[in-house]
This record gives C-alpha cells, sequence and structure tokens, in this order.
C-alpha cells in the first residue's frame, strides 16, 4: 500500500522542551523507577541502553509488557537537549553505502560513537510493520550516564495503558485501543540533524 509517511523521520510524543521515549524493565528496575523519577543505583550505566520513541514499536518489542523481564513499560521524559546531544554523537549501527565514505570509516565512527541509531519497521496497532521506519537509540557510556542521571524529567509506570490496549485488541475494539495510544508527532528536526544518520529511501 503507497504511503506518504516519509521513510525515515522521527515520531515522538515531545514538548517545546521534552521528548517521550519507552523502555521495558523487570518491575525490581521499573517499580522503583518510576516511583522515584530517576533510574535507581542498580540501573547498570556501564551498559548499552536503547530508547524507543515509539510506542507501538516497543509495543511489538515488549509484547504489551507480557514478555519475561520486560513486564514494565515505562514513559521516560527526557528533555530535548540531551535527545539532540544523542543523536549528533550518534552513528548508524549498520554501515550504509549512500551515508559512510566506506567501511573503514564507519568501524571508525562505530568506535568512537557513544549513541548507536537504529531505523526498525514502524508497527501498526496489530504490531504489524509497516512501509516506514521508527528510530532506536542505543545509549552507551557517556551517554548511558548523561541519559540516567541528567536528561529525565520524569518516569511514568504505562503498563497498565499497554496492558489495557492490548484487552481492548484481544476484544476486537480496535476503536478503543486507538484512542489509548499517546499522540506521537514529527519530531521538528534541527537543520541537519539527521544528515548521517538517515539512509537514501
Amino acid at each position: 500500500m503507497h504511503t506518504n509517511v516519509p521513510r525515515y523521520r522521527i515520531r515522538a510524543r515531545h514538548t517545546d522542551t521534552t521528548v517521550t521515549v519507552y523502555q521495558a524493565y523487570a518491575p525490581r528496575l521499573g517499580l522503583p523507577a518510576a516511583r522515584e523519577g530517576r533510574f535507581p543505583a542498580t540501573w547498570k550505566r556501564d551498559r548499552m541502553t536503547w530508547i524507543k520513541p515509539s510506542f507501538l514499536w516497543m509495543m511489538y518489542r515488549c509484547g504489551w509488557g507480557l514478555k519475561e523481564d520486560q513486564e514494565t513499560v515505562l514513559a521516560v521524559e527526557i528533555t530535548r537537549d540531551g535527545f539532540e546531544w544523542a543523536l549528533r554523537n550518534a552513528c548508524l549501527s549498520h554501515y550504509k553505502a549512500d551515508v559512510h565514505a566506506d567501511r573503514a570509516a564507519w568501524k571508525r565512527d562505530l568506535r568512537r560513537a557513544p549513541v548507536r541509531v537504529q531505523w526498525d519497521p514502524e508497527r501498526d496497532l496489530r504490531l504489524n510493520p509497516l512501509e516506514h521506519r521508527s528510530l532506536q537509540l542505543g545509549l552507551a557510556g557517556e551517554a548511558s550516564t548523561r541519559y540516567a542521571d541528567e536528561w529525565v524529567v520524569s518516569i511514568t509506570d504505562v503498563t497498565a495503558t499497554a496492558r489495557r490496549i492490548h484487552a481492548l485488541l484481544q476484544r476486537e475494539d480496535t476503536e478503543g485501543a486507538a484512542a489509548l495510544l499517546p499522540a506521537e508527532h514529527p519530531y521538528p528536526e534541527t537543520p541537519g540533524l539527521l544528515d548521517r544518520l538517515r539512509p537514501a529511501p
């Protein structure tokens, strides 16, 4: 089916100062994070963590919060300054000939970059893949620490919403399920911000 949606475009719930991303954790991490509004000391800041602006892609990844160790779904509101720092310091996770001079250049960038970018098929309400892509950011090293300790504005447990949408879909109430989805809109990109991170359509 033809679509006019650009293949590579950031869509997210955002304000003038924040962007909402989604993650799913085991309750032992997710519940304290939501309760305190920050990640606990047991959250490993030295590991890569992936954040996703797309609610439905997160639902695809965590199975509506039903997969093991992903039972707590979090909406993490972070600063736009932090989000854009991540994009400025990112490298594509896979080599693309139209973006990189050669594989050696890509590997050098990948080793230096604290952030990795993946574009995965966006999902519809039934979690089927769509033609356009959804952004994922993998944060490591400095980026992971900045995310946990500097960028977070709020953390909200949205597991109940995920489970409610899933239950409505099981009852074939597509309209009711769609009404509960968070509103995501095209992100207002700073000119040039994604030039190195957006493969040719």
